[in-house]
């Protein structure tokens, strides 16, 4: 004979069960058994029996609840990708280390932002195999955006071949401690991705990057 289960015992899912899986049906069915083997001498109490019900008019109502955050939650995550691919076709900033040199001769745009004024700031310029090519000098900044271009040359002055380069900022201030300098690239959105999750933009100087990251959205030229 199975004993009757009593209000310290309730039939709502705990935490443990639910992650194994318990639902509505396995509710109803604990508590269809509950009436078929209790003890007829000790018949399940009407305040118990009347919580119980309670219970399982709690557990629909957040199984409902859920069911429905998971549909504005499906439909807000389309509607961002809808947004992403947006930006297809338009030049965007994107936070990110790596700058593009084509072979138009013109070299290419760089731009940081300094967390603090610093009074030495250097521009490292790396090749793909990780070799500096370059180093900018350019002194004491205050805090904020650094905009500067890169003429594609060497410390010997020798044109790069175009292609895709590493930019690291070392900056430090008047007492020697280090400023942080957080680094952007600028290129135009040529695709956008979906298959980790969420969106990644792709530029057209092959630099990837989550929707996360960007930072600016220039206006498409008439």
């Amino acid at each position: 004979m199975v004993n009757p289960v009593s209000a310290q015992s309730p039939l709502l899912p705990t935490e443990g069960s639910q992650q194994s899986g318990m639902g509505r049906e396995d509710f109803l069915k604990l508590l269809v058994a509950q009436l078929k083997h209790q003890d007829p001498l000790k018949p399940v109490e009407n305040t118990e029996f009347v919580s119980q019900l309670a219970q399982f008019s709690s557990l629909e109502q957040t199984i409902g609840i859920n069911s429905r955050l998971d549909l504005l939650t499906l439909q807000s995550k389309g509607q961002s990708n809808t947004d992403a691919v947006g930006f297809i076709g338009k030049k965007v900033s994107v936070a990110g280390s790596t700058v593009s040199l084509d072979s138009s001769g013109t070299g290419a745009a760089l731009s940081f932002e300094l967390a603090g004024t610093s009074e030495k700031t250097n521009v490292v310029i790396r090749d793909q195999a990780g070799n500096a090519v370059r180093t900018l000098e350019l002194g004491t900044h205050a805090a904020g955006v650094v905009s500067l271009r890169w003429d594609g040359k060497n410390t010997s002055g020798v044109s790069q071949k175009p292609g895709n380069y590493s930019v690291s900022v070392e900056a430090s201030s008047a007492d020697g401690s280090a400023v942080s300098a957080a680094q952007t690239t600028v290129g135009t959105v040529t695709s956008v991705s979906f298959d980790r999750g969420y969106a990644v933009l792709t530029l057209d100087n092959g630099v990837t990057a989550p929707v996360s990251d960007l930072l600016e959205v220039q206006a498409t030229s008439k």
